[in-house]
């Protein structure tokens, strides 16, 4: 079995690595040249024709076309990977509030962070909604971190790096958990903010 994600350093492909790692599933990881166009050309655009960011090929499953399973979309491989791979969900109530979190990280949260007419009109108000959900670090979703946790906690853990003069000072929480996260060893080796143990 081998799963294979495509990505680049400085993409969305960070969220399924941190999930990965944290996880300890095995994958290999290639890497694409983004600035040289290598997303846009075959043999990459048979896996993703959108050109687009992390992809996932999983050998473990078998596609309608009988070859392995290809994935694109970052949402759909961390939910593939947390039910497949991590077997996280202990029921399909888990699977959908999980799926909600996914869905919500990559657009409702996105376009609240990194839209700026989206920013202006959403971030106070969802900040001051999320906050409290994220009370006492624990999990979104079941009894341990996860998947919803991955998705929302990284793009979170954007904020400093994008919006370093931004004040969170109203949102306690969500500062906790942008913290909480930067000290995970695997998020900080993913990240590369220390080198592999």
């Amino acid at each position: 079995m081998t799963l294979t994600l495509y990505g680049s350093q400085r993409s969305r492909a960070s969220m399924p690595r941190w999930y990965m790692a944290e996880k300890g599933i095995d994958y290999v990881w290639a890497e694409l040249d983004l600035q040289n166009g290598e997303h846009r050309q075959e043999p990459f655009t048979a896996i993703n024709p959108f050109g687009k960011v992390p992809a996932l090929v999983d050998s473990s499953v078998v596609g309608a076309n009988g070859l392995p399973l290809q994935l694109f979309e970052s949402g759909a491989i961390l939910l593939h990977l947390a039910d497949v791979h991590a077997r996280e969900f202990a029921d399909g109530a888990e699977r959908a509030l999980a799926t909600q979190w996914v869905l919500f990280a990559n657009s409702t949260l996105s376009n609240a962070l990194f839209v700026p007419s989206s920013r202006e009109r959403e971030f106070t108000r969802l900040m001051g909604v999320l906050d409290p959900l994220l009370e006492a670090a624990a999990p979104l979703v079941g009894r341990r971190w996860g998947v919803a946790d991955c998705v929302v906690q990284a793009h979170l853990a954007y904020l400093p790096v994008f919006f370093p003069d931004l004040d969170l000072t109203p949102w306690p929480q969500v500062r906790a958990s942008i913290t909480a996260t930067q000290q995970r060893p695997a998020y900080r080796q993913v990240m590369g903010l220390e080198s592999a143990t």
